[in-house]
């Protein structure tokens, strides 16, 4: 399906709503009926029909369809967070007794999720570099239900081969899940590879404007309907039609913002990997990357996420280094239309998590400012190490 035909018509029933271009917003908890007998016909398919708006709403409705056709998906749920979208995708493959195999360096949430909560209920874990496949062939037990990926992670960049991956785990009946947030669905289709679920946190590039927190989970008609009859409705992790509304506005630009954010990446990659202040560039597509065949292989184009390693000689350098610049936000988050940073440093503020990652790491995200502009604010800043 064409994606311009996705992100401005598909799911929008314009000759329902008096011909509106945009999308209502249907903020309302409740739908009526005019019979006990259509009551009861709409409330055997709650997935699909107006009863309550827990269980669907046409707002969310058309960004669940757009979704799932981005992600060449035949269904989706959109939940309030990207972890709430983890978390239900994973408890609906895994049960007590069961074990997962999980890449190293998940998104820190991802991680608690499966070392702490899942620990509770006698799920257990192993971590994998997954570089090889065969890291997760001698990973895989008896009791083994679920592999989860990020292809690429969102700080180091390290990739796994997904169609590999996904060719072993079912012939292991194993089910696969993958957290595709760096790609966004416009430069990779994990489903096409054989991915069974396939995870978005959809703060990043789908909503694109850093305003909306929502995650995303793609799969199977049969998988989103299990999931939507146990995790979702159970939990409750919905978002609102106003949020969806914002959502679907923020889907117009996708392409636009993908491709002007990756373009702009490339040109600064460039830069930072030939600069001597530069001591490791991480990024999907740079020159010295060892992955870069398979970044070739799985993916379109690189996104707007890398990471530095900074020639420093102590983590006042780097400070002295972040708060010189002035185009990139610090913040945490990436996808919208700002430039920032993230400084590994400043984790160890956090009591949540521990930061395995080297103190002089600094995340750059790229938004849609001049990228020459991005350039000299970085070159000023190294400057003064």
């Amino acid at each position: 399906m064409d994606i311009s035909y996705i992100l401005n018509h598909l799911g929008e029933e314009r000759q329902e709503y008096y011909g509106a271009v945009a999308p209502p917003v249907f903020q309302t908890t409740n739908f009526c009926f005019a019979s006990v007998a259509e009551m009861r016909e709409k409330l055997k398919k709650e997935l699909e029909n107006p009863f309550y708006t827990r269980g669907y709403n046409p707002t969310t409705a058309a960004l669940r369809k757009k979704l799932a056709a981005l992600e060449k998906a035949e269904d989706a749920l959109v939940f309030s967070s990207g972890s709430a979208a983890v978390a239900a995708a994973v408890m609906s493959v895994v049960k007590e007794g069961d074990h997962v195999v999980c890449v190293q360096k998940p998104y820190s949430w991802t991680s608690n999720l499966i070392t702490k909560y899942l620990a509770k209920y006698g799920v257990t874990h192993t971590f994998v570099s997954g570089g090889e496949e065969k890291d997760f062939e001698k990973a895989i037990q008896s009791n083994t239900k679920l592999i989860y990926l990020e292809s690429p992670n969102s700080l180091t960049f390290e990739m796994q081969d997904i169609e590999a991956i996904a060719k072993l785990a079912k012939e292991k009946n194993i089910t696969t899940i993958i957290d595709n947030s760096y790609n966004s669905p416009l430069n990779q289709n994990p489903i096409e590879m054989g991915i069974d679920i396939v995870l978005h946190s959809g703060s990043k590039y789908i909503n694109g404007h850093s305003d909306v927190v929502c995650g995303v989970a793609c799969s199977t008609k049969e998988r989103i309907m299990k999931m939507f009859a146990e995790e979702y409705m159970t939990i409750g992790s919905i978002i609102s039609p106003q949020d969806a509304a914002l959502i679907l506005r923020g889907l117009r630009t996708l392409e636009l913002r993908v491709n002007k954010s990756a373009d702009s990446t490339k040109k600064v990659a460039e830069f930072l990997e030939k600069h001597p202040k530069i001591k490791k560039l991480n990024y999907p597509f740079a020159t010295n990357n060892p992955q870069l065949h398979l970044a070739k292989k799985q993916m379109k184009q690189g996104g707007g996420l890398l990471s530095i390693e900074i020639d420093a000689k102590d983590e006042a350098a780097v400070e002295r280094f972040c708060d010189s610049l002035n185009c990139f936000l610090m913040a945490t988050s990436w996808g919208g239309y700002e430039s920032l940073q993230f400084p590994l440093c400043a984790l160890a503020a956090s009591k949540s998590f521990e930061n395995p990652l080297p103190w002089n790491m600094v995340r750059l995200y790229i938004g849609l400012e001049n990228p020459e502009t991005l350039i000299e604010d970085l070159k000023q800043a190294l400057d003064k190490l």
